[in-house]
């Protein structure tokens, strides 16, 4: 009935339309079943569904502007004038200042020390002109026979010396005892270390004094008060004081490689040199004079 009604409403306003205008009824007709046809029950809106948090995006770090980059603007450079350029050609090159590392000092324990058969300290370095010792020892006494026998001065000498020092005073202490009654007392030394020539001349080799490698020796103090110097008493020979003289001087000859005394020369007519220098192409050869 409704589709009729509506039928009869729109019909009229057709009759003034031309015969070729019937092509539009079909049209028409779904116009008014587009009229007539009941309208759809409303529907309940949905809930919208949450929408997910949106994270803030972390910046990017800003890249340092480059100095090539066309935003910056580099500062205008100094002009620079003739006198200046001359100035600075004219200006000596100044070298860098570098600073002279201090020389290394080595030094060692001397196992003579450390055995407890000298009593000596560690010295400073030794450096004069060609001369000098690095580890050089200052010697006060030297072990003999199981006792401590004192030196009438500190020497200056180095560890070789000292390693052979006990062994020949114990040897002298021994004949002391045996010829004279009575034991060291003291061991009388004379120059150690002294940066010269070779019985101090002007000119040729170096002495082993100057090495810290040699030790005087001037004479022995007994333990009954006598006094036996190398001056006074080498001579005569045959006497008791020049017999252990005489022995010590012999006695050296076996620990050291130079031993000189008043029958050597002239400069040594008031003591003992003794020394460990170096003789012959493999060092072992000895000087006993």
């Amino acid at each position: 009935m409704h589709k009729l009604t509506a039928l009869a409403i729109v019909l009229p306003l057709l009759l003034p339309i031309p015969v070729g205008a019937q092509d539009l009824l079909g049209p028409l007709e779904d116009l008014v079943d587009q009229i007539t046809r009941p309208a759809p029950a409303p529907q309940r809106p949905q809930a919208a569904a949450p929408k997910p948090a949106e994270v803030a995006p972390i910046p990017r770090p800003r890249p340092p502007d480059l100095p090539d980059s066309p935003d910056v603007v580099q500062p205008a450079a100094p002009a620079v004038t003739p006198e200046a350029e001359a100035e600075v050609e004219a200006a000596p090159a100044v070298e860098p200042e570098t600073a002279a590392e201090p020389e290394r000092m080595y030094q060692a324990a001397c196992p003579a020390v450390l055995q407890g058969l000298v009593e000596a300290e560690m010295a400073p370095p030794l450096s004069e002109g060609i001369c000098g010792e690095q580890s050089p020892l200052t010697v006060t006494a030297v072990l003999s026979r199981g006792r401590m026998v004192p030196l009438s001065s500190p020497v200056t000498t180095n560890c070789q010396m000292a390693s052979a020092l006990p062994g020949w005073v114990a040897d002298v202490d021994g004949y002391a005892e045996a010829m004279l009654g009575s034991r060291l007392a003291q061991v009388d030394t004379g120059t150690s270390y002294m940066c010269r020539n070779r019985n101090n001349a002007s000119d040729g080799f170096t002495s082993e004094h100057g090495f810290a490698n040699a030790v005087d020796v001037t004479g022995f103090t007994l333990e009954d008060g006598r006094s036996i110097g190398v001056e006074g008493q080498w001579l005569p020979g045959p006497a008791p004081e020049g017999r252990l003289l005489r022995l010590a001087h012999d006695a050296a000859c076996g620990g050291f490689t130079t031993v000189l005394g008043p029958e050597a020369n002239a400069e040594h007519k008031d003591h003992l040199h003794l020394d460990l220098g170096c003789h012959g192409q493999t060092c072992t050869a000895r000087i006993c004079e």
